[in-house]
């Protein structure tokens, strides 16, 4: 309340500020401290300290006479004013980065930024070699900022869908009307358990209930999706990251599923084993998704390296093998 009586106590309301470049850097702050959920998490991108990213948004605050978020002990949040400028600030902050895409292509250069998101546990996949693709981006564009995030599928494809992504690589099952998916590869994902739980030793002579039955560790992600392969599982833990996953298997109390080139090393020595393969393992199909209205040529040309990088036959449900879509 004190700080909204700063604006609202007053006899006539603030005068709108008039709009300057230094209010352009501020949105693009502010629109990192929203990224990435909090001033302490944005320090690393944007390369200055928490105190100073809490200094630039309450200058922020002042120019705009608005609270824009909330911080403290309670964690980080929008408030409603904060939620609509951020939508504001994302489409005018798109609508610079693609006129100056636009003015890059005239003159036959790549610039910009763009944002690469991505699930984790991507670096173990030999087979899908995404720093391949990345090494020859920056090669063929090497005055582009390129910036890559990791989360769920689910919020990859919402902060596609809002403007904050520019391209997303993931496995998911529901797509938006609004964006284009290109089938590149499948993953082979087996159930596991850690060395010193009970299945361990008799992983060779189980059945698929008794599996079941066990504390399991479920994917926060495949909660909702249809069918869940999760659902007949005991759930006792929840995560949406493949090092947690590993974590708590390891612990020896939970059973989960993780990508079985992430597992190899743990499997090599002596820390996990899969659990019935041939009834319980599954393949899923990572996409590389874009906007259908996407027009900057950085962002097509990072989209040509991936889908050269790791595109490889895929198979669908039927075992036919196919060809990833162009």
């Amino acid at each position: 309340m004190l700080y909204y009586d700063k604006y609202h106590c007053m006899n006539r309301a603030p005068v709108t500020p008039v709009f300057s470049p230094t209010d352009l850097r501020l949105l693009r702050i502010f629109q990192a401290v929203v990224r990435h959920e909090g001033f302490a998490a944005a320090q690393e991108e944007l390369g200055i300290t928490a105190g100073t990213i809490s200094n630039h948004i309450n200058h922020l605050e002042t120019r705009f006479a608005v609270r824009l978020c909330e911080r403290g002990r309670k964690g980080f949040s929008l408030t409603p004013d904060g939620t609509r400028i951020l939508e504001a600030a994302e489409t005018m902050l798109r609508s610079i980065d693609h006129f100056s895409s636009t003015v890059a292509s005239v003159r036959g250069e790549l610039t910009g930024i763009v944002h690469l998101g991505t699930v984790d546990a991507m670096h173990t996949n030999t087979e899908a070699p995404l720093e391949k693709a990345i090494a020859r981006f920056s090669t063929l564009a090497p005055k582009v900022t390129l910036h890559v995030e990791i989360a769920s599928p689910q919020d990859l494809l919402q902060r596609l869908l809002d403007g904050r992504y520019s391209l997303i690589l993931t496995p998911i099952e529901e797509f938006h009307p609004s964006v284009a998916a290109i089938p590149l590869y499948t993953e082979e994902q087996k159930l596991y358990c850690g060395a010193t739980h009970a299945l361990f030793k008799r992983a060779k002579n189980l059945s698929v209930d008794e599996v079941k039955a066990h504390p399991y560790v479920a994917r926060t992600y495949m909660k909702g999706s249809t069918p869940s392969r999760d659902d007949q599982f005991n759930h006792c833990a929840m995560t949406s990251h493949m090092e947690a996953i590993a974590i708590l298997i390891n612990s020896g109390h939970y059973l989960g599923y993780l990508p079985e080139h992430f597992a190899r090393a743990f499997v090599k020595r002596g820390a996990m084993t899969s659990l019935l393969d041939e009834q319980l393992a599954y393949f899923d199909t990572f996409h590389l998704i874009i906007r259908k209205d996407e027009r900057n040529r950085s962002t097509h040309a990072l989209k040509t390296c991936l889908t050269e990088a790791l595109a490889m036959k895929i198979q669908d449900a039927t075992g036919v093998a196919l060809s990833p879509a162009n």
